[in-house]
């Protein structure tokens, strides 16, 4: 197997609140240096191409370009608004005899070898695997609109009006979703390269949410293979405080000087 990787680095984080995740402090790496030092340990990849926001591209080239050239990763520009169209422009920058194509979060830095082993083994003899975990939580399905509920107290209503009152806002319940046979994909997800090419090229991808969503669409058959807990995105700055638990690293703040940024 040679495995190109395409590493999604082109959100706006939005979510994250203030601050880019990716840059965002791992025992004295940025998070995204490393979500690509997992893959820079593996025989089966032959290279990394990380795609990274076209709007600010010289800026992320500025914070990251040395550290990731000396992994053996190169910078292209990414999409800006789906992220199929990240991985359809990065698609055409792989070398021609790459024989799969993988394609995992930036924002994901706690995939480890165990669950790497799992995921090339199987896309050895599959042509699209994905990692996936089953859901534990009891799912429901709720309204889009927000309800607020106030609680009353007669008392404070009486002594100060509206402020002695709590406010609670929620969604109401619709429906209870069975969760068996559910699924929580993660990244990296494997394919061969020629169907993913072929795949990109000949789908509709509007409302895809994954490189397995264009593959499902396509008509081909996607493998799912046991994922891990542990390798969770980052979205927000909760995430971001698990991921350090996991990985069992400090925040920056509670390192000495000389091993921060």
């Amino acid at each position: 197997m040679r495995i190109g990787v395409i590493i999604a680095a082109a959100g706006k984080s939005t979510r994250f609140g203030e601050g880019d995740k990716l840059s965002q402090d791992l025992g004295g790496r940025a998070v995204l240096l490393r979500t690509v030092e997992a893959f820079t340990k593996r025989d089966e990849v032959a290279c990394i191409l990380v795609a990274g926001p076209p709007d600010d591209l010289e800026d992320f080239r500025t914070r990251f370009g040395s550290a990731l050239g000396f992994n053996g990763a190169r910078i292209i520009e990414g999409g800006r608004t789906e992220r199929f169209e990240t991985i359809q422009k990065a698609i055409h920058e792989l070398p021609a005899d790459i024989t799969h194509i993988a394609v995992h979060d930036g924002a994901r830095p706690c995939i480890g070898n165990e669950l790497l082993d799992r995921v090339f083994a199987a896309a050895a003899v599959a042509p699209a695997v994905v990692p996936g975990v089953a859901l534990r939580d009891t799912i429901k399905r709720v309204t889009s609109e927000v309800f607020t509920a106030a609680q009353d107290d007669a008392i404070a209503d009486m002594i100060l009006g509206d402020v002695g009152k709590h406010a609670t806002a929620g969604r109401r319940v619709t429906e209870t979703i069975s969760r068996d046979n559910l699924m929580a994909i993660q990244t990296p997800q494997v394919f061969d390269a020629e169907l993913l090419r072929r795949a990109y090229r000949e789908t509709d991808l509007r409302g895809t949410t994954d490189d397995a969503s264009v593959i499902e669409r396509f008509g081909e058959a996607v493998l799912v293979v046991e994922g891990d807990p542990r390798n969770i995105k980052i979205t927000t700055q909760d995430d971001l405080a698990l991921v350090r638990a996991i990985m069992k690293i400090a925040p920056p703040a509670d390192r000495p000087a000389h091993l921060r940024f």
